[in-house]
C-alpha cells in the first residue's frame, strides 16, 4: 500500500524531479545557487562517457536504402552488446546509429573502445564493404549529471559527443584530455593531438592502439 509514495523518489522518478528543480529554480527571487547544489548533490555523479558513431552512415542510407540502414543498426548492436557488457558498460541510450553509454573506470571504457574496433574487424572480414561496420568513438570522463538510466549531462558529455559523433572518422578512439589524464599509460597505445578541441575540453587526443591483441 506504499508503493506508490515509494515510486515518487525512486530512481525511475529522477527525470520528474529535476524537472521539478529546474521549474523551481525559475521562480522569481529564488536562490537558483542553492537549487544548482540540491540538483548535483541529487545527480552528479563521475563517470566515463563513451560516443559512438558508425562512418559513412547517411551516405550508405541515401545508396541502399532504409531496410540496409536497419540492418547495419541491428548487426553493429549484435556485435558491440557482448563487448559493453564485458566491460561493464552501461548503455543509456540508442540514437539511430549512435550509442551513448556510460563507465565507472576510464580503462574499462578504453578497452571496450578497443574491443568494439576489433570487433568490427572480425566482422567484416567477411563482408562487402557495403555490409561493413565502421566505428567512430569518442570518450570523455568528469562529473556529470546523471538522470536515472536515461541520460547524462556535462561539458564531458558534450565534448565526447562532438569527437565520436563529428570528428571522429571509422577506426577513430578520440578521447579529452581529462580522458587521457585519467587513462594513463597504456601498453602499445600513443595519444597525437588534435588540431581543435571540442566545446567542453582544452584538448582532444586520437588514440593509436593495436588492433590485434598483443
Amino acid at each position: 500500500m506504499f508503493m506508490p509514495y515509494g515510486r515518487s523518489v525512486g530512481t525511475s522518478a529522477s527525470q520528474k524531479r529535476l524537472q521539478a528543480l529546474l521549474q523551481e529554480r525559475l521562480a522569481p527571487g529564488v536562490d537558483q545557487a542553492a537549487i544548482d547544489r540540491r540538483i548535483w548533490d541529487l545527480f552528479g555523479q563521475t563517470w566515463a562517457v563513451m560516443f559512438t558513431d558508425l562512418s559513412g552512415f547517411s551516405r550508405q542510407v541515401a545508396q541502399f536504402g532504409i531496410i540496409h540502414f536497419l540492418q547495419v543498426i541491428h548487426e553493429s548492436l549484435r556485435i558491440f552488446t557482448p563487448c559493453i557488457e564485458r566491460h561493464d558498460g552501461i548503455l543509456l541510450k540508442v540514437e539511430a546509429d549512435s550509442l551513448l553509454v556510460i563507465f565507472r573506470q576510464p580503462a574499462r571504457a578504453f578497452a571496450c573502445a578497443v574491443a568494439m574496433q576489433r570487433a568490427c574487424r572480425d566482422y567484416n572480414r567477411a563482408r562487402t564493404p557495403a555490409e561493413h561496420v565502421l566505428l567512430c568513438v569518442g570518450l570523455g570522463y568528469g562529473e556529470m549529471l546523471r538522470i536515472g538510466d536515461e541520460d547524462v549531462f556535462g561539458a564531458e558529455v558534450n565534448a565526447a559527443s562532438k569527437l565520436g559523433e563529428d570528428t571522429a572518422k571509422a577506426w577513430d578512439i578520440l578521447v579529452t584530455d581529462t580522458f587521457r589524464a585519467q587513462l594513463g599509460q597504456r601498453p602499445g597505445v600513443d595519444f597525437a593531438p588534435l588540431d581543435e578541441a571540442p566545446p567542453g575540453a582544452v584538448a582532444a587526443w586520437r588514440a593509436s592502439y593495436p588492433l590485434d591483441p598483443a
